[in-house]
């Protein structure tokens, strides 16, 4: 029984829309935040701008 080509075509595009979440998922996963970071540590208070 041959596959409706519909049906291809929308496993296809939503194969392509997962496919670009997770990159984008993984984009702001790994990319450095911006504003002030603070650090608490032995040698005291650091004030980081980013």
């Amino acid at each position: 029984m041959p596959i409706n080509r519909n049906v291809l075509v929308i496993a296809v595009a939503i194969l392509c829309v997962a496919v670009g979440a997770l990159g984008y998922k993984l984009y702001e996963q790994n990319r450095e935040p911006k504003g002030v970071q603070l650090n608490i540590g032995s040698g005291g208070i650091s004030v980081e701008k980013k």
